[in-house]
């Protein structure tokens, strides 16, 4: 045991202690799991799944198994002394008031608002031209249910704006409820539609609107797969049964991922068709023509196309074909396919993101993981570059063609975000809103740096933390990442980040291969054969925080959530000596079987699948997080987070990760997993669940990494 001068709190304020008390280590009794002999074949190669029992979702033994290690964790939880400090600095950092960009439908202007503490947010709304101090409740998903454990989806409205219709999860689920009500009086005018899932809501004018589902699955539906997406139309006045088949539904042909959306002149429904989460063929129906045939735009899956906008049959299509880092085309609707297309706005070495509004269209560009934003017009002239507030990530950038003005919103990882907004003639912009939140970002900085991996290749992180931190290699540091499904991690702030900050803690975030700060390119080069990059990214990160005094492994956390909780997992299973602590959170965890689950098989791209071929089943075996933990090997303290309605990425992956460390782990360190209960992947929790569950994950990490108090001030932590 090292020695330590441990710090003192009274209240929240830290005072130095001279004395060295001895952390007592609290006791783990892992609940008893059972083991059954079930063993896969593959290429001749016998692997055992001795925990496949918690598979099975709906059977009581699992529900048992949740029960007793929840009452493990939550046990082992509340001897952390610091623990309800933790949640009420959340608590009190959380609740300031949340408002969103407006945005305008039929006669009203609506915004999104949370006052705080809100379990959901709440849509506003006020006649357009008045004052917006008279704007009244529109919809509120606090009401669905006393625990906010209903949230809103998608809100969508009509052309002529006096009718939406909005989705809503229960528990988390994907699986969601559509109901469609009158604007003016709020009521709901038609039965629910059920059993939709991953879908947008997208209007024909006023008469119905195209949604996305599968067939509901046999036996449990949060775990069983589903390879079947179709795309609906639901006529206002008629029930779901009578709801038109548009795309999908043919044996011959399978697509795990379908959707449909109108263009804003509601003359064209684009149909986008994928069989994974990468590459989508592209049709085009004339809705003007009341039998209009689809017209095929793209015949594969060898790039992601979909249409921006249009002016009159002239379309506007962005894509990656022979663009890995994207670019704008033309084609006229009459003949849309590839080799038709012209340059509108050509790739360059930054990735594109376009957006458009008022007449224009607004290209944001990654410059290392950084937003650079222009604005264009139809033809191709480049009108202006837009002075952005300073170095971060902007989003929004669009509205209705007809508008004169946009809304746009700024953060970085230590500003909380902005709204600004933009006269889209003049270019000029005008703070919108800025949130009163007791965080001073002058009392913090976030700096770039460019790291090595170990194949050479150069990555950027952005290391945040308070001004004037001593770099001796003792301050508490989470490193997180992603890298996967072209997925890009931009600069933002985050509540539960400042509030780690706040104690001194380091917060840093490198750009790993796999996702899409570089496009499509290192996209590819962590997928499949490639996926050991991602990892050899990460744990070279780690590496540089250590050679570089920012923190050593005593006091290194690793975290990250889905393709990230595989990150977390893989990095803690080959590299257990590299930090203290490890928080994989809703993590793809079996490499094996993560393509028999719900809708897993879509993610083979990034992946590939044990049955490909013997060479990439030996390669996911040789990284799949549940299959190389081993005896003898003293893995890090390890809390493992999922939600019981999670699927997405079903809780038997973290169910049978935990089962087997908690049989393997080597020494003391505690082996834990937290199981939160009506929640899912992570969209629309309850503010309320995820303060308790940062309070935990903050508290877990810090007490494991040694302190007995709150290190509130950067020179008052632990010292040797």
């Amino acid at each position: 045991m090292k020695k330590l001068i441990i710090p003192i709190v009274i209240g929240l304020t830290v005072v130095a202690c001279k004395e060295e008390p001895k952390k007592e280590s609290i006791a783990v009794a892992y609940p008893e799991t059972k083991k059954v002999d079930t063993i896969d074949t593959y290429f001749g190669t016998e692997i055992k799944d001795p925990y496949r029992w918690l598979e099975d979702d709906m059977s009581d033994e699992t529900a048992d198994w949740v029960q007793r290690e929840n009452k493990t964790t939550y046990g082992y939880l509340d001897n952390i002394p610091y623990r309800d400090a933790l949640k009420e600095r959340l608590s009190t950092l959380w609740n300031y008031e949340k408002v969103g960009a407006p945005f305008k439908e039929g006669d009203y202007t609506y915004f999104y608002k949370n006052d705080g503490l809100q379990n959901q947010y709440v849509v506003y709304r006020y006649k357009t031209g008045e004052d917006p101090s008279t704007a009244e409740v529109f919809l509120d998903p606090n009401t669905f249910t006393d625990d906010g454990t209903i949230s809103l989806g998608n809100l969508s409205f009509s052309e002529d704006g006096k009718t939406s219709a909005y989705s809503i999860s229960e528990g988390g689920s994907d699986w969601r409820k559509v109901l469609v009500m009158n604007v003016e009086d709020r009521e709901i005018v038609e039965d629910t539609l059920i059993d939709i899932k991953f879908s947008g809501l997208s209007w024909k004018g006023n008469e119905g609107f195209y949604y996305s589902s599968y067939d509901k699955p046999k036996g449990s539906e949060l775990s069983a797969k589903t390879d079947q997406h179709k795309l609906y139309y639901h006529k206002l006045g008629t029930s779901q049964k009578e709801d038109e088949l548009i795309f999908g539904g043919t044996e011959a042909e399978k697509h795990r991922y379908v959707g449909g959306s109108v263009s804003e002149d509601n003359r064209y429904l684009t149909i986008s068709a994928s069989t994974s989460t990468s590459g989508n063929k592209l049709f085009l129906k004339d809705l003007s023509k009341p039998d209009s045939k689809l017209v095929t735009i793209m015949d594969n899956t060898d790039s992601d196309t979909y249409l921006l906008d249009n002016d009159g049959s002239k379309l506007y299509l962005v894509t990656n074909l022979n663009a890995p880092n994207k670019k704008i085309v033309t084609v006229d609707a009459s003949n849309p396919t590839s080799e038709n297309w012209k340059d509108f706005i050509p790739e360059t070495k930054n990735v594109l993101s376009p957006s458009k509004g008022g007449g224009y269209f607004f290209t944001k560009y990654m410059v290392d993981a950084v937003s650079k934003v222009s604005q264009y017009d139809y033809e191709g002239n480049k009108i202006r570059e837009i002075e952005l507030p300073g170095v971060g990530s902007a989003g929004g950038f669009g509205a209705k063609k007809n508008e004169k003005e946009l809304y746009y919103s700024f953060t970085n990882y230590v500003t909380p975000g902005s709204i600004y907004k933009f006269d889209i003639e003049e270019g000029t912009s005008e703070l919108y809103r800025k949130p009163e939140i007791d965080f001073n970002p002058e009392n913090y900085e976030s700096k770039q740096v460019f790291y090595t991996s170990k194949d050479g290749t150069k990555i950027p992180m952005i290391i945040t933390h308070k001004r004037g931190i001593e770099l001796n290699g003792k301050n508490p540091t989470i490193l997180y990442g992603y890298g996967g499904f072209n997925i890009s991690l931009t600069p933002s702030f985050s509540i539960t980040n400042a509030v780690w900050m706040e104690q001194g803690g380091i917060y840093a975030v490198p750009n790993l291969r796999g996702g899409g700060e570089y496009g499509k390119e290192w996209h590819k080069a962590g997928t499949k054969m490639k996926k050991q990059n991602v990892f050899d990214d990460f744990i070279a990160a780690a590496e540089y925080l250590i050679e570089n005094k920012y923190t050593t492994k005593d006091y290194l956390a690793i975290r990250g959530g889905s393709n990230g909780g595989l990150l977390v997992g893989a990095t803690m299973t080959q590299r257990p000596d590299l930090m203290k602590v490890a928080l994989p959170a809703v993590g793809v965890l079996d490499m094996l079987r993560y393509h028999t689950f719900t809708a897993g098989a879509g993610w083979a791209y990034d992946y590939g699948t044990a049955e490909d071929s013997k060479e990439m089943f030996e390669y996911l075996k040789g990284y799949s997080p549940l299959h190389n933990v081993k005896d003898g090997v003293e893995y890090p303290a390890t809390m493992i987070t999922t939600g019981d309605h999670d699927d997405r990425v079903v809780p038997a992956h973290s169910f049978k990760f935990a089962a087997e460390l908690q049989e393997h782990q080597s020494g003391s360190n505690p082996v834990l997993i937290r199981i939160e209960t009506d929640a899912g992947h992570g969209a629309g929790t309850p503010v309320s669940k995820t303060i308790d569950q940062y309070a935990d994950i903050f508290g877990f990490t810090l007490y494991n990494m040694g302190y007995e108090v709150l290190p509130e001030k950067v020179n008052e932590k632990i010292k040797e």
